[in-house]
């Protein structure tokens, strides 16, 4: 293959440099603004440094601010994103394998209709979800929120792609002539097989859920079950300038975890990617 001229490479490489100042802008305008005050906010650059560094002061401020509310908001984000994420993934992969592995009849019905609900936004279901856990008298509960956050259409039919491809029938056939049940063949090789998906499923799950607001707004009433994305709108919504340098720091500290949990589960792509490379 032709490889590209000077011209093109520097055409390419100028364009690669402007794609990654456009996502990595907001980036750098967060961690800025959350160095400086409310003042500074708005007489300082918007892009660098004030001269008063107070990003300590700031964080103090907002995990102090009504009796640490906002650590409150973080550890519901957590449970609400991580427990889900972790149920998501393991129904999502049971579905996936299901449709992956076993002939019934409507399996293909049952598929489409899982491609369907991908298809779905999700803020159209928020009511029906609503009107359903009101009806069940778990509105403005813990699981008014968690509840929704286990059932991912797009991890089935990740899940369903790929155990068609990487969990070979004749190992399954192995495990079950060495007396394995289906659902140890599943937990022992259908899962070990599927990993790569599964860390890939967790992640979407993990930050889909943690950056939803609308199902939260929806549901909850009670700020002390709160995320911390719809308490960061509450602060951002006061008519107070002392809330501006609150909801820019907290902003920064809310997407922490969100860096922790890819940097813990890259390296499970790379070992997939790996083991895949050498099959």
């Amino acid at each position: 293959m032709k490889r590209p001229g000077v011209p093109g490479q520097v055409l390419v490489t100028g364009g690669l440099f402007v794609v990654a100042a456009y996502f990595l802008l907001p980036a750098w305008w967060l961690i800025v603004a959350a160095t400086k005050s409310s003042s500074d906010l708005f007489s300082s650059p918007g892009f660098w440094f004030a001269e008063r560094f107070s990003l300590g002061e700031n964080a103090g401020q907002v995990f102090a601010w009504q009796d640490g509310v906002f650590a409150r908001w973080l550890l519901n984000s957590l449970l609400y994103a991580g427990g889900g994420a972790l149920a998501g993934t393991v129904l999502a992969a049971m579905a996936g394998f299901a449709l992956a592995k076993y002939g019934f009849r409507g399996r293909e019905a049952v598929f489409a209709v899982v491609v369907a609900a991908v298809l779905i936004p999700a803020p159209l279901l928020a009511l029906p979800q609503y009107l359903l856990t009101s009806a069940a008298e778990l509105d403005d509960t813990f699981w008014s929120v968690f509840l929704p956050s286990v059932v991912s259409p797009f991890g089935v039919y990740l899940a369903r792609i790929y155990a068609a491809a990487s969990v070979p029938d004749e190992l399954l056939d192995a495990a079950r002539v060495d007396g394995s049940g289906e659902l140890r063949a599943f937990w022992t090789v259908g899962l070990r097989l599927m990993r790569p998906a599964l860390v890939t499923i967790f992640l979407f799950q993990f930050v889909a859920i943690w950056n939803n607001f609308f199902l939260p707004l929806v549901m909850l009433a009670d700020d002390e079950l709160w995320p911390v994305t719809l308490g960061l709108f509450f602060w951002n919504g006061q008519q107070n300038h002392t809330f501006f340098n609150l909801t820019v720091t907290g902003s920064l500290i809310s997407v922490v975890p969100l860096v922790v949990a890819f940097a813990l589960v890259q390296r499970h792509w790379r070992a997939g990617l790996a083991g895949g490379g050498g099959k």
